[in-house]
């Protein structure tokens, strides 16, 4: 059972967290988050004027010093602290001291009948002070415990929800740079689609004026190169958010934009298998340990419930003085020019509800009811993990077959669009098959970097979801020295932005 394995009230053990970082790298030294309450109002306060290459390790960095959710997150820590310190107080008496003549000046004039018919008239003319002082401490006090019991549970809560948000913050960083590689990635394979196009079209034309190709060629390849325009402006947007996106989450100056300084690559192999994932998930996950407090708390709450109706003695003491000088009119013509008094007391107050028509006992049930709640929650919180583990472990597994498959499948493409270009230049074929093979490597290549863009993120899914970190890191690729000569060469053109109205008439054909 659950509270045998994690205890009635689990507590958040130091030594398995990794606390957040307090302070930026030197590297990234420089990128403070702005001021909380900070409101830019001119357009050059948001004008981006650096691009900052970050690594996957910056990039964490920067989220665990300036991400705000994650400092708004550590305030409620604080809260649930200060609100334990406050129920704590009850163990302590209570020091009130009053004093609402601190002091007083009183001048005034009495008249007074006496009994033979004369008028006796009395001046006041005084100062008077008046203080007290009392103490009070519960020597019973039924909701005393409950409620301290309540709020304990209630802080380590809250620790577990920071530790959540902290994971969570690392996965969402890992995942917005993943997300930002890929977008580079689209953009490579869109401006090497573009100079793909820009070389077939400058060979069909070539062709077409020598007389050996159709005017439907050269057609054919400016249809391509729009194609592969379009999808370079599609993944030149993307990239601009992906980068937009992460620098909102890395809290950055209004000016400064992120960009990928690591190449999209698979980061390596999960080694646990699936059994023995889901077991580390259910061992590590503190959503588990957060139902198990939320019973805790309810349990402590339907005591403080049924507390209303118990017995509270408590022990008091007082002290009450006061002192006055001046005229102090007295009937018989006689004047108190000054004076003094004080009062001790010691004593018990018990106070008892005795009926109150049941309410104590229904808001007791209540409160047993939502622990019951809770225990059901607990039951759907751990299949959900289970699900959670299973789904990215079987995602790793379908993106690692992808990464295979469609690795091969741009190797094939390559060779096809080179032997479709030769026999193109050769005159046996037409653009037609040059296009399609074209066409192919870019579905191909693209395919590819989603795969590693996916097989990298559900890899990170699986050491969030599990706490694991049991990974073999793949081995530096070798690169050559020396640029390959190829399509890679040909210049791709900025090409003018027309307003939508314009560009979406192409004219007559």
């Amino acid at each position: 059972m659950a509270p045998e394995v994690k205890g009635q009230r689990p507590r958040v053990n130091p030594k398995l967290v990794t606390p957040a970082a307090t302070e930026l790298a030197p590297a990234v030294n420089d990128l403070p988050a702005p001021d909380s309450l900070a409101l830019p109002t001119r357009p050059d306060q948001v004008m981006i004027k650096e691009l900052r290459p970050l690594s996957l390790a910056q990039v964490e960095n920067l989220a665990e010093v300036n991400n705000p959710n994650l400092k708004a997150i550590a305030s409620q820590v604080d809260q649930a602290q200060s609100n334990l310190r406050a129920q704590i107080s009850q163990w302590y008496p209570n020091l009130n001291l009053e004093a609402n003549s601190l002091p007083i000046y009183n001048d005034g004039q009495t008249r007074n009948r006496l009994r033979d018919g004369s008028t006796v008239l009395l001046n006041a003319d005084r100062w008077a002070a008046a203080a007290s002082i009392t103490a009070q401490w519960s020597l019973i006090n039924p909701q005393r415990n409950p409620t301290i019991a309540a709020a304990r549970d209630q802080f380590e809560r809250a620790k577990y929800q920071y530790v959540i948000a902290l994971r969570d913050l690392r996965l969402q960083a890992a995942q917005a740079y993943f997300d930002l590689q890929q977008a580079d990635d689209q953009v490579r394979i869109g401006q090497e689609s573009v100079r793909a196009s820009l070389v077939s079209l400058r060979d069909s034309r070539a062709r077409f004026q020598a007389g050996v190709a159709t005017k439907l060629e050269v057609l054919e390849a400016e249809t391509q190169l729009a194609r592969d325009q379009q999808l370079l402006t599609t993944a030149l947007a993307s990239q601009s958010v992906a980068r937009r996106a992460l620098a909102s989450l890395l809290d950055l100056p209004q000016t400064v934009t992120p960009t990928a300084q690591d190449p999209s690559r698979v980061l390596g192999v999960w080694q646990p298998s699936l059994q023995e994932s889901i077991v580390a998930a259910y061992a590590f996950r503190e959503e588990l340990d957060q139902v198990l407090l939320d019973i805790s708390i309810a349990n402590s709450q339907a005591n403080a419930a049924l507390a209303e109706v118990q017995p509270f003695l408590n022990i008091f003491a007082g002290f009450e003085g006061g002192w006055f000088d001046g005229n102090q009119p007295v009937v018989g013509n006689r004047d108190v020019v000054s004076g003094g008094n004080y009062d001790t007391t010691v004593g018990l107050n018990l106070s008892w509800r005795l009926f109150d028509g049941g309410a104590a006992a229904a808001q007791a049930r209540q409160n047993r009811q939502l622990a019951q709640e809770n225990s059901f929650r607990f039951a759907q919180r751990r299949d959900a993990i289970r699900l959670e583990v299973e789904d990215s472990f079987y995602e790793l597994e379908k993106n690692n077959r992808n990464i295979t498959t469609t690795s091969r499948e741009v190797i094939s493409a390559r060779e096809s669009l080179r032997l479709a270009r030769l026999r193109f230049q050769a005159g046996v074929t037409t653009q037609r098959e040059v296009v399609d093979n074209q066409r192919d490597l870019t579905n191909a290549e693209v395919r590819f970097s989603n795969a590693i863009t996916d097989y990298n993120k559900r890899l990170a899914e699986l050491r969030r979801r599990t706490g694991l970190d049991q990974i073999v890191t793949c081995p530096a690729q070798t690169l050559p020295a020396v640029k390959p000569v190829g399509a890679s060469d040909v210049p791709v053109e900025p090409s003018r932005l027309l307003p939508a109205c314009q560009a979406a008439n192409p004219g007559p054909v």
